[in-house]
């Protein structure tokens, strides 16, 4: 999605390299803290989502409501966030929720130490696990403020990166555990936006599984509305209504006369409890 987490120029450097809601009952186990806490149920979504730089506004998420897409991926903050959100309150929120839409709260947090080009925020090894938790912190504020309740999903956007370069690969898994966390101390649901290639696979791949998300929105451009049939890890991971692929980019698409430049994604997955 190039202009949407990052400036166009900036995400194509750093890439060089019909629904229903559910309450979900597998696969929770994973996505909520060990301590003794009372979690909300979980809310999931299972169909169509799309994802955009700035959250449209309410006429025109009213004109999208046909039925095509049911879930719409919101930027609730991060020093990294690419675009303004003039629309994004929690005004809106509670209006576009009132009028069935499903929300996907993104946080576009620290970006690894080895990404090409220059990002507002870096994680660096030394910093990765303090600004992991305060980046959880602020991503928990900034979604309360919106009225995402606790027991909402936060997906951590971690753009592509070398994960070849281990002691980059490391401070990124750090920090994304520190997020995790912390997310899960507030009761907030872990999740995390990742290539294939990067972010998706080091947390699939990772020996320790400690803390990692519980929820997997993983980047894997082929055009295929799915979350299964082209899913790239063992078939054992995050099952259970756990999984969100977004599948195209940069789709021009225009309802109702809005014409919004959106990502398609395949959602199975949870989404923001609001109202």
């Amino acid at each position: 999605m190039s202009s949407h987490r990052q400036s166009k120029k900036r995400r194509y450097i750093t890439w060089a390299a019909v629904g229903a809601a559910v309450v979900a009952g597998a696969g929770i186990a994973a996505q909520t803290s060990t301590a003794a806490t009372t979690w909300p149920a979980q809310r999931t979504y299972t169909g169509r989502a799309f994802d955009t730089c700035a959250a449209p506004s309410l006429s025109a998420m009213k004109a999208w409501h046909t039925g095509f897409y049911g879930a719409a991926a919101v930027y609730v903050g991060g020093r990294n966030r690419g675009c303004a959100q003039p629309n994004l309150t929690a005004s809106w929120v509670k209006s576009v929720s009132s009028l069935g839409w499903k929300l996907i709260p993104i946080y576009v947090g620290a970006q690894p130490p080895c990404q090409s080009g220059s990002n507002p925020e870096k994680l660096t090894a030394s910093t990765a696990a303090s600004l992991g938790a305060t980046d959880a912190a602020d991503a928990v504020a900034k979604a309360s403020a919106l009225g995402m309740r606790a027991g909402s999903p936060v997906y951590l956007d971690m753009e592509s990166y070398d994960i070849t370069n281990k002691s980059c690969n490391d401070a990124v898994l750090t920090y994304v555990r520190a997020f995790d966390r912390t997310l899960r101390g507030k009761t907030y649901r872990a999740g995390l936006y990742g290539f294939t290639s990067s972010g998706a696979k080091a947390v699939a791949d990772a020996t320790d599984r400690t803390d990692l998300p519980g929820n997997l929105w993983y980047a894997l451009w082929d055009k295929q509305n799915t979350t299964t049939a082209d899913w790239p890890f063992r078939a054992t991971q995050w099952t259970g209504h756990s999984r969100g692929h977004q599948y195209m980019v940069n789709s021009k698409e225009s309802r109702g006369g809005y014409t919004i430049t959106v990502d398609r994604d395949a959602w199975d997955a949870p989404v923001a409890l609001t109202g």
